[in-house]
Order: structure tokens, then C-alpha cells, then sequence
């Protein structure tokens, strides 16, 4: 597939799930608001969108969610689209988790096809885990972040800089991934979801120049598929990676298109256009038709984000882009 700007999108983010055992503060807060279970995705529906997809030119798909190992039947669909990386149809499937459950399945996705997990960690301080995530317990991410790197799965941290909250103990994590031999990744919070009326964002780019006076950054050539920048660390030995959607835009190489776990194929993730695949899946046995619609519906694919125009209503309804419901 190839939008309207000459981008090839080879990138399916999948939400499996919106139900979360966390309640990030930049996600769902302390009142989420969730789809009554019939308005979400069946597994074999899951199953064969993603099929749609690869056949397109879909090469790699992240599952997400919400947490995604809480989805039932989450292992079949991974064993199923797992078929599809020993037939070279995709080059790569990933999964995003926050890591409570991952000690009990990691064995599992290494042999299904998973080869990497990206793991939600905003900071290694127990007191501020437990405040950033609504009373999670950092030693049960942690089994799990081992039991992941025993198995063989390549384990990326994913953390969300919070301005003011967890900035004072990024350099302990640089320090802590070095040593495990993990990557780190920093985002950028954006202003959607559980955060869409705040104003209080960290820019990375200067937060970068910060890290750079007390680590030695070397510009790396590492690509993953995403949009992170990485650099290595030199007295670590470790790979640091930057996401800027605010202060670096990546829009113009943008390969990556989002289902959410109700059916609802998201062009970009800041803005509020979507097509609505659950109701035509439901609707027609012929995949020929559903292929057709995303080939036309790719059309809508905007050159960018808005992030900033306008506020947006995260829990209005479905047409919004909730993190929890789209999977970041």
C-alpha cells in the first residue's frame, strides 16, 4: 500500500483489547471508559483483517491494547499470525505489554513467533510506579521483564517522559537497561487520551541536550521500523532512543496505519479519521471486498498530525482516539 504522499505503509499497529490492570495517568486515568465486549473484535476477526492487511503489504504488526495478554484467546491469535513470519509473508510480530502477566507467557510467544516486546517501565522508583499506574507493582513488571529476556524475546522499555514527574530518574534507567542489555525508547507525552487537556509536555529535544552533558551519546544508524531516533551510550554500552511527535515531527515517513480493537482503522493517531472495517467485516464473507476499502481508504491519510490544533475529547466515543482503545 502507498498513500497519497508516496509513503509505503508496511506498519499495522493491532489493538486486541481496552481493558488495562493499570491505570497510567497518561492513558486512562482513574475513570476509564470501556466498549461493551460486543462492540470489540472477535479473535478470529483479529485473525482475518490482519490476513486483509498482509496480503496488502502489511510486513510487520505490533499487538497492543490496553494490555493485551489480557485479551482471551490472545495466544491463538499470535499463533495464527505467527504462520505468517514462517512463511516470510511478515518479517515481524511485537507485542506491547505492561508486563504484569508477561513471566507466565514469555515461553509461549518466543515459540508462537514473537521476537521482541515492547515493555511500559516510566520509572524504576516502586513509590512512583505505583502513583504513575494507579497502584501497579513494579516487582511483577520486573519478573516479567526477566522471564521475557530468558526466553530469548529482545525487550524494549518504553517510557513516557511525564515534565516534572519522572524526569529525576531517566538517568537510573539509562543505567539499568545498559546493564540488562535492553533498549530504552523516551516518548514524548502527547495530548490525547487520559492527557488530551493538559499542557504541561516534555520536550525531548532539549531533555536530549540535558542527558548529552552527562552520558556520551553517538549518533546510531539502528532502525527498528518505528519512529524512534536512537543513539548509543557510551559508558553503557546500551542503545537510548528518542519518539518526538511534538518537538521533532516524523510524519513524513510515517509507514504505519492503527486498527482499534473495535474494528476502527485509524490513518494517524492525531487525527480523528477513521474507517469503519468492524461493520462491512461483519457485513461480507469476501475479503476482496475489505481489501478495497482500505486500498480506498488509505486516500485519507493526512501528510500529518494536528497535535495542538484542537483539543480532543478522548472518551466522547469511539470516532476519538483514546490510547487504550487505539494502542499508541
Amino acid at each position: 500500500m502507498r498513500d497519497l504522499f508516496g509513503r509505503d505503509i508496511r506498519y499495522l499497529r493491532l489493538s486486541v483489547t481496552d481493558r488495562c490492570t493499570l491505570r497510567c495517568v497518561y492513558c486512562m486515568g482513574g475513570a476509564p471508559s470501556f466498549l461493551p465486549r460486543e462492540e470489540i473484535l472477535k479473535i478470529e476477526e483479529l485473525s482475518r483483517l490482519a490476513g486483509c492487511f498482509i496480503r496488502l503489504g502489511v510486513s510487520k504488526i505490533r499487538l497492543t491494547g490496553g494490555e493485551p495478554l489480557l485479551r482471551r484467546g490472545i495466544l491463538d491469535l499470535i499463533g495464527t499470525l505467527g504462520r505468517h513470519i514462517d512463511s516470510g509473508a511478515l518479517t515481524e510480530l511485537a507485542l506491547t505489554t505492561n508486563g504484569l502477566a508477561l513471566a507466565k507467557v514469555a515461553p509461549d510467544l518466543q515459540r508462537m513467533g514473537i521476537r521482541r516486546v515492547n515493555v511500559s517501565l516510566d520509572t524504576l522508583d516502586p513509590v512512583l510506579f505505583r502513583r504513575i499506574t494507579g497502584n501497579g507493582d513494579i516487582r511483577q513488571v520486573l519478573s516479567g521483564i526477566a522471564a521475557a529476556a530468558a526466553a530469548g524475546l529482545t525487550v524494549k522499555i518504553n517510557t513516557v517522559v511525564l515534565k516534572g514527574v519522572n524526569e529525576a530518574g531517566l538517568d537510573d534507567l539509562i543505567a539499568w537497561t545498559g546493564r540488562q542489555g535492553h533498549l530504552l525508547t523516551l516518548i514524548e507525552a502527547m495530548p490525547i487520551g487520559a492527557r488530551a487537556a493538559a499542557h504541561d509536555y516534555r520536550h525531548l529535544t532539549s531533555l536530549r541536550d540535558e542527558l548529552a552533558a552527562r552520558w556520551t551519546l553517538i549518533p546510531s544508524t539502528l532502525r527498528t521500523g518505528g519512529p524512534a531516533r536512537y543513539v548509543s551510550v557510551a559508558e553503557t554500552g546500551g542503545t537510548l532512543g528518542f519518539i518526538t511527535p511534538l518537538s521533532g515531527r516524523f510524519c513524513h515517513d510515517c509507514n504505519r496505519i492503527r486498527l482499534s480493537c473495535s474494528g476502527r482503522l485509524r490513518w494517524c493517531l492525531g487525527r480523528e479519521d477513521s474507517l469503519d472495517l468492524r461493520a462491512l467485516l461483519r457485513a461480507t464473507a469476501d475479503d476482496h471486498v475489505l481489501e478495497a476499502a482500505i486500498r480506498e481508504g488509505l486516500a485519507a491519510k493526512p501528510a500529518g498530525h494536528r497535535f495542538g490544533a484542537a483539543p480532543m475529547d478522548p472518551l466522547a466515543d469511539d470516532h476519538l482516539p483514546a490510547m487504550n482503545r487505539m494502542g499508541g
